[in-house]
């Protein structure tokens, strides 16, 4: 079905009802949503932790409505329906500005590879069904920081640049996996003290993909920019410390200007504080500690961390189904290879992927859209097109007249 057709045949998704239940064990929140004849349950569970002050529950809605908004952009890409219907709380003009921003930009990759040109401001509306309205949060009683851990060397390189901060640091990891558990080990801290979510797509939402509904990627980012801010108000962190780099600005796609790292930008980070600033919470802060830095100067501090290099993972094709692997065939193998390459050894990049990615022909495509010989990037979580290749100036000067086949 192409997009035409089922926003026609779905007009609208509702945004029904939200309820957080607190078990023996753990928070279980739960979104209702729906879509023509088809209703989802989202769930999101939160291992409760003895660092936790359940007190600040009372304060919970409007951190919890508002992450239902971003946690719906899974199902919502099912159709692209013209309008989300809020019956779960409301919106003023400006929180729906910053939503259609963050639905049309964050959805910017999954649009240009379903091929949907629709302009910006017939993209979606969203419309009141009901007059509640949250109020802002005033806990205001913070201190330390909460650090994602995504497995990788970026969170990785955050971490060690807070080590003297260790005591006041809580690390917090989505769907923990093998590089992000060892990540928290050796780093120094415990799964006991580590804040733990498990993010469940309804199946009904997989079900509807075989059948032809839209599928494609979402800005998960903003979904753990949502997740984080709540988490903090759960462990009092005062600081929510994101590891993304000043590369994560750079369009994927140049003529279209879609970006697979919208919400990883520096413009979503600064839109984002200030919603929250407005209308969550005055006191917990987002930022990104790496802002400052590029993909290129994260891998070379990187380099030093030598407990980390059998650890760490990157690849998406990896660690699907819980897998802890590179497969050494994917651009983001391609690239965290050549991003590293100028400052380990070439035994040191074989000992982490197995092989010399550099030698492998087969990796041509990627080699060319990563250097900018093709217009698009791979969709992937990649550095800019000018710091790829000035890594490989600084590779082939390292390794001078013995070059592997695709620096040939």
């Amino acid at each position: 079905m192409n997009v035409n057709e089922l926003r026609e045949k779905f007009d609208n998704i509702s945004y029904n009802s939200f309820i957080c239940k607190e078990n023996q064990d753990d928070l279980e929140i739960s979104y209702f949503y729906q879509l023509g004849e088809y209703d989802f349950t989202h769930k999101i569970n939160i291992p409760k932790k003895k660092f936790f002050n359940l007190n600040n529950l009372k304060e919970k809605d409007v951190f919890l409505f508002n992450l239902g908004l971003v946690e719906l952009i899974s199902y919502y890409k099912l159709a692209c329906p013209k309008r989300v219907i809020l019956r779960a709380g409301n919106l003023d003009e400006e929180q729906k500005e910053f939503w259609k921003k963050l639905f049309y930009k964050g959805l910017g990759e999954f649009r240009f590879v379903n091929n949907i040109d629709i302009p910006y401001e017939d993209f979606v509306t969203f419309e009141n069904a009901t007059k509640l309205q949250f109020r802002k949060s005033q806990q205001d009683k913070f201190f330390g920081n909460l650090v994602p851990i995504g497995g990788g060397k970026d969170s990785i390189v955050t971490i060690e640049l807070l080590k003297v901060q260790k005591e006041s640091n809580t690390c917090f990891i989505v769907n923990p996996r093998g590089a992000t558990i060892d990540t928290v080990n050796v780093a120094g801290y415990s799964m006991e003290d580590t804040v733990e979510v498990l993010r469940k797509i309804d199946p009904l939402l997989i079900k509807l993909n075989g059948e032809g509904f839209l599928n494609g990627h979402v800005p998960f980012s903003a979904s753990l920019a949502f997740l984080g801010i709540f988490c903090a108000l759960l462990s009092e962190k005062e600081y929510v410390v994101l590891s993304n780099e000043s590369s994560a600005n750079e369009a994927t796609d140049e003529e279209t200007g879609a970006n697979h790292q919208y919400s990883k930008s520096l413009e979503f980070e600064l839109d984002f504080v200030k919603y929250v600033e407005k209308y969550i919470n005055s006191h917990i802060k987002y930022f990104s500690l790496l802002r400052g830095m590029r993909e290129l100067d994260i891998a070379k501090k990187f380099s030093e961390y030598k407990q980390y290099h059998k650890i760490f993972r990157s690849c998406n094709v990896g660690s699907k189904n819980g897998g802890n692997e590179w497969c050494g065939k994917c651009p983001k193998c391609l690239f965290v290879y050549i991003i590293l390459a100028p400052f380990l050894e070439k035994d040191e990049l074989i000992d982490i992927f197995g092989r010399d990615l550099l030698d492998d022909l087969e990796l041509k495509k990627y080699f060319d859209e990563l250097t900018g010989k093709e217009k698009t990037k791979p969709f992937e979580c990649v550095g800019t097109r000018e710091e790829v290749n000035e890594a490989i100036s600084m590779i082939k000067e390292k390794y001078k007249d013995n070059l592997p086949a695709l620096l040939k």
